[in-house]
């Protein structure tokens, strides 16, 4: 692959690049993930990637190319699982994602927790998932068996796609995200059986994934994630825009609430559980934002 041509036309900056084709960023990512592009070339189509920002096409070969790598998981029968990837934890304040993982469960629905941390400056889902009893999963096999008998099951990206794992690895040593994080919120352990949750930071991301999530006619949820965690803001409901075999349709509109901030300022694993907990047993109010989301994606889930 003559990876300095690739380079010369997506590395022009912001208005001179151009993107790719759908097959040629297929093979390109293919490579990515397999280790074999060399490290001056990969830093280069990484950067490049960065500051284009990827396009549709782009970012269908990029997940065809995850597909066909990433393993899969056998889900239970009956309510399709919720998929909530989680790659970034709590940095001002509580991170609910488990909450929304816990009701769901108790509605029968399977929920996988899937990703990565690497923030320093941020507390880990996994310590808290941990705290609350979901740890990490050593093998599919036994994230399977956690489906079957908790509803809950957490898993490292590594046991998924390891290749995606030592892409996302490499954010520390750039100092910025590359598209593998893009991806990541895309990636699909159960193809046909997933509800995926989409959780995007930045507006123009949400106008791609929309257009991703219906050519590929997938069933998922689209929404604006808090602090880049898969739940909905207790202050802001994002709009949730779910997907039922790739037509859209807005379940819940974009609204602002006055509520308090959960945990204040104060997001350790200690105080993070205490207040999952406390919602999870009527102690404690769950924001709307967060039974809005899991009242979507019980529909979709069993739709």
């Amino acid at each position: 692959m003559k990876y300095a041509q690739i380079i010369k036309e997506i590395g022009r900056g912001t208005k001179g690049a151009r993107p790719i084709p759908k097959a040629l960023a297929e093979t390109l990512f293919a490579a990515i993930l397999d280790g074999i592009v060399p490290d001056m070339e990969l830093g280069a189509i990484l950067l490049s990637l960065r500051v284009k920002g990827e396009d549709l096409e782009e970012l269908q070969g990029f997940k065809a190319a995850l597909d066909s790598r990433c393993r899969q998981i056998l889900v239970p029968a009956g309510p399709r699982c919720v998929v909530l990837p989680t790659y970034n934890g709590a940095r001002k304040q509580a991170n609910l994602m488990p909450v929304v993982a816990h009701l769901l469960a108790r509605q029968g629905i399977p929920v996988l927790m899937q990703g990565r941390h690497d923030f320093d400056a941020r507390v880990s889902p996994f310590e808290l998932l941990a705290a609350l009893d979901v740890p990490l999963c050593a093998t599919l096999s036994e994230a399977a068996q956690r489906l079957q008998t908790n509803r809950l099951a957490s898993l490292p990206l590594e046991a998924l796609c390891p290749g995606l794992d030592r892409l996302l690895a490499l954010r520390p040593r750039l100092g910025v995200r590359n598209s593998g994080h893009t991806v990541a919120k895309l990636l699909d352990p159960a193809p046909g059986r997933s509800v995926r949750v989409v959780a995007v930071t930045h507006p123009e991301y949400l106008v791609l994934m929309e257009q991703f999530l219906v050519q590929e006619n997938a069933t998922a949820l689209l929404m604006r994630g808090t602090e880049g965690e898969a739940y909905a803001s207790p202050r802001r409901r994002p709009r949730l825009l779910g997907f039922q075999r790739g037509v859209a349709v807005e379940m819940f509109d974009q609204v602002s609430l006055e509520a308090e901030a959960v945990g204040s300022e104060e997001c350790s694993v200690e105080n993070n559980a205490e207040i999952v907990r406390a919602m999870l047993s009527g102690h404690m109010p769950i924001p709307q934002p967060i039974l809005d989301q899991v009242a979507a994606l019980a529909t979709l889930a069993t739709s």
